[in-house]
């Protein structure tokens, strides 16, 4: 679009210090190293125009694909993804590859508008088909005996009978003459509407009981399922007023319940209800009933040691019925704590009562904290000095709850179905390690807004609020991961509750969130046969139905190395690896997991060389088609924030390590690997509707200072956060095209969003922008970073993965390093692995 001579690249930004190879290696073009780019857009290429069929042996679109999969009895890859959908027949074969096998599910995945809806089964009373013996679901994998009156289970392989109002003859080729009339005999995930049977049973008396039950709780029987009540609690302590975090959480409640009366229109569910707490150093009420007139009135709980409900009268109530009394409320509300001197904060105890108010129905909390709590359930004090425990034994301990009553809250909240989701907008440390796991445990989502800004953070906050409010949300849910003969759960890694049982238990569930499990052989496998998987979540939605969503994946059996890593999904597996290495945290040290880390990348390397690529020369580099980037996600995971080597606080490393424990594949190799697009670039016809209304998007670029020109001006996004850089020589025709503005000089580094322009490029940059938006359905937190001039440009140059920084090497670097282990394993028998005589002894 703009002409520009071509000029070698720009010198390495400010950046984090990173780590330098050690020892001599060959001079290597960074041109000729695998990149994920090229990857990534030749899938979207081939999946651009035509749809993904779900039957075995295909290999299924990348995550970061935006494709339509048509599904013809196994579950699309967007619900379910496998580490290899190829799976070994032995334990041997399996452990010789050395891929972990892993199935990364994710229930409630936003669709692509082009496929048609999970399909809702009506069962009547007796409910859905299950397997006798094992209790898994009726699915297509199932087959037809005995003239249709039994089932066999393709899990366990026992037979059913057929209940009388289920029987259907069959036809010459086995199949029931209604199969094409009944989803759950054709496709991979649908939702059966289930019977009382399926109710969620009440949570038994806890041992310690957070709260005082004014009125006796019911404990055994089931309860009835009922719309999902959300409960809304607010910090009003001197740090929340102070920093103008409760002024614009209220803002923004407010905008979300009722919209703007323009161009927002509200997202709160209809069928929902409401209440509103506040606390500091006591717990504050509201009777927000429509027969309210005028201030609601406010009841205060002083003890916050012994928590109970005082009243529940005008506790929870319909949105539009108490329009009045909520707007009056969260108007006032800022206004009311103006001028308080409480600087103390009741957390624990503000989650217990808001705990005591859903139990009996389950529901969702959102908490908006900005104090940490030194009063109450669970009062914790400040860390002294957490910079001293790095590097040391002791590092481990700033992971964990430092005290146990953060735990039992969110293990009684996920038993209540209770999720509690945090907005965090403090000033100084709040121990994310501690107050965090409420929300871990319980199914919940954290966002973070350290030394909270209104005028920075507010429509970041906005976003996340809308989103978190309008996205599938469900409630009181349990998973149950069933497996046919010769397999079995090994591990299940994500944000959840697991039970005594097995089964994950959690509070909330929503389309964000997915989670991993690795399978291990008990047996060996038939490979005429296919291995079968099926997820089953039981789970109440928004409007309050009883839902069971199941999920079946059907894969094929093999006896050679070469099959699994032929395919071998990248997505999956780097998913799984990144959850295993957080879940290390609390008992290993961060050098000792980016050391297992590396070995387990030069492990899988290693195998497929030795079992695929045997003939080849040592000295070459032969890596497997599934992982010609696996080394660069895996030196990702150690530039991660959780993983970083050198200083970083307490609290960031907490937060992203449980956003990352959730994230789906999709945001999670965008997340490890930020796209970035030259914008000073872009092609006349790129990002503008055609003809048919379609838009293309252009290509991505790589993330290297290596490939940036001076005169460029370039837009990098890790799903949490965007930042425009631009170069010191950038064309002032560019600038006025995109800002407005033809001076750099002039360019306000704080603008929050791009302007409207109605030029080219502007609209070209502003389709990409509603693209992610529309892909993702919240903003990131925007920032400029002019080359040399500002602060972001830190954060930008720590977001280029290949380059040398964030304690840790460039990609060219760490694929020498992992090169080198190959070839010397090769070449001296020396093991790979950690022990006597691997790797960890030797001088790199």
């Amino acid at each position: 679009m703009y002409a520009h001579s071509t000029r070698s690249h720009i010198p390495q930004p400010p950046h984090s210090a990173g780590t330098p190879y050690k020892g001599l290696r060959a001079a290597i073009d960074p041109n000729q190293i695998p990149s994920p780019i090229d990857t990534i857009e030749a899938d979207r290429e081939k999946w651009e125009d035509q749809p993904y069929m779900t039957l075995p042996g295909a290999h299924p679109p990348l995550s970061t694909t935006d494709f339509v999969a048509i599904d013809q009895g196994n579950s699309s890859p967007r619900y379910v993804r496998m580490s290899t959908w190829n799976v070994p027949s032995t334990s041997r074969l399996a452990s010789d590859c050395e891929i972990p096998i892993a199935a990364i599910i994710q229930p409630f995945a936003d669709q692509d508008p082009r496929e048609e809806p999970v399909p809702l089964v009506e069962t009547g009373p007796s409910g859905p088909p299950r397997c006798a013996s094992c209790r898994a679901y009726i699915n297509p994998w199932c087959t037809w005996v005995s003239s249709g009156s039994k089932w066999k289970c393709n899990l366990c392989s026992h037979e059913t009978e057929v209940a009388p109002e289920y029987y259907c003859n069959l036809d010459a080729n086995l199949l029931r003459l209604d199969h094409l009339q009944r989803p759950e005999l054709n496709k991979g995930t649908v939702d059966f509407a289930v019977s009382e049977e399926y109710w969620a049973p009440h949570a038994p008396p806890s041992i310690r009981p957070l709260y005082y039950s004014v009125v006796p709780q019911p404990t055994s029987g089931v309860r009835k399922p009922l719309p999902m009540d959300y409960v809304f609690v607010f910090d009003v302590s001197q740090e929340a007023v102070r920093s103008g975090f409760l002024k614009t959480a209220c803002a923004v409640l407010l905008e979300a319940l009722f919209g703007d009366g323009e161009s927002m229109p509200p997202c709160f569910p209809r069928t929902s209800r409401l209440a509103i707490l506040a606390f500091d150093r006591t717990l504050q009420f509201y009777n927000l009933s429509s027969e309210v007139v005028g201030q609601p009135p406010m009841l205060v709980v002083p003890d916050v040691d012994d928590v109970f409900l005082p009243s529940s009268v005008g506790l929870f109530v319909d949105v539009e019925e108490s329009r009045n009394a909520i707007v009056e409320l969260l108007t006032t509300l800022p206004l009311r704590h103006e001028q308080t001197l409480e600087t103390e904060s009741a957390l624990g105890s503000a989650l217990s009562a808001s705990l005591a108010a859903l139990a009996g129905r389950g529901g969702q909390v959102v908490v908006f904290a900005a104090t940490l709590p030194t009063i109450g359930i669970g009062a914790l004090q400040p860390i002294v000095d957490e910079a001293s425990l790095y590097g040391t034994e002791k590092e481990k301990t700033l992971f964990v709850p430092r005290d146990e009553t953060w735990q039992d809250i969110g293990e009684q909240c996920a038993a209540e179905g209770v999720g509690v989701s945090m907005f965090l907008g403090m000033g100084r440390p709040i121990d994310i390690g501690s107050i965090g796991v409420v929300s871990t445990i319980s199914g919940g989502e954290m966002y973070f807004h350290p030394k909270f800004d209104p005028v920075r953070d507010g429509m970041v906050l906005s976003s996340q609020v809308k989103r978190l409010i309008s996205r599938t949300a469900v409630y009181c849910c349990s998973m149950r991961i069933r497996t046919s003969n010769g397999l079995r759960v090994s591990k299940q890694l994500g944000n959840f509750y697991e039970s005594a049982a097995g089964d994950l238990e959690f509070g909330t569930m929503d389309a964000d969130k997915a989670i991993s499990v690795a399978f291990e052989h008990t047996r060996a496998l038939d490979d005429r046969q296919y291995a079968f998987i099926q997820a089953a979540l039981l789970y109440t939605n928004v409007t309050g139905e009883r839902r069971v969503r199941t999920f079946n994946v059907a894969l094929r059996v093999v006896t050679l190395a070469g099959n699994v890593f032929q395919y071998a999904d990248m997505d999956a597996t780097v998913s799984h690896m990144l959850r295993e290495a957080i879940s290390k945290m609390p008992s290993h040290k961060i050098s000792q997991i980016h050391d297992d880390l590396t070995e387990k990348c030069a492990l899988i390397l290693y195998a497929y060389r030795k079992f695929c690529a045997a003939s080849a020369a040592p000295t070459q580099l032969i890596l497997p088609e599934a992982f010609r980037t696996l080394p660069l996600y895996i030196l990702g995971m150690m530039k991660t924030k959780p993983l970083k080597g050198r200083n970083v606080t307490a609290d960031v490393r907490n937060f992203y390590a449980h956003r990352l424990m959730s994230l789906s594949p999709r945001s999670l190799m965008f997340h490890l690997y930020p796209r970035m697009l030259a914008l000073h670039d872009l092609n006349d016809d790129i990002a503008l509707p055609d003809a048919s209304g379609k838009i293309d998007l252009p290509s991505l670029m790589r993330d290297s200072h290596l490939f940036m020109e001076g005169h460029g001006v370039y837009l990098i996004d890790n799903e949490d956060m965007s930042i425009l850089w631009i170069g010191g020589s950038v064309s002032p025709q560019v600038l006025k095209d995109l800002i407005d503005i033809d001076d750099i000089m002039q360019i306000n580094p704080h603008i929050l969003y791009l302007p409207v322009l109605p030029t080219r490029l502007s609209t070209q940059v502003h389709n990409i922008l509603a693209h992610r938006f529309r892909q993702r359905g919240y903003v990131p937190k925007f920032m400029i970073a002019r080359q040399n001039l500002d602060g972001a440009e830190l954060e930008f140059s720590d977001m280029l993965v290949e380059d040398q920084n964030n304690a840790a090497m460039s990609y060219l670097d760490y694929l020498c390093l992992i090169h080198k282990q190959i070839h010397t394993a090769l070449t001296t028998g020396a093991s790979i692995s950690s022990g006597h005589g691997g790797f960890r002894s030797m001088p790199w």
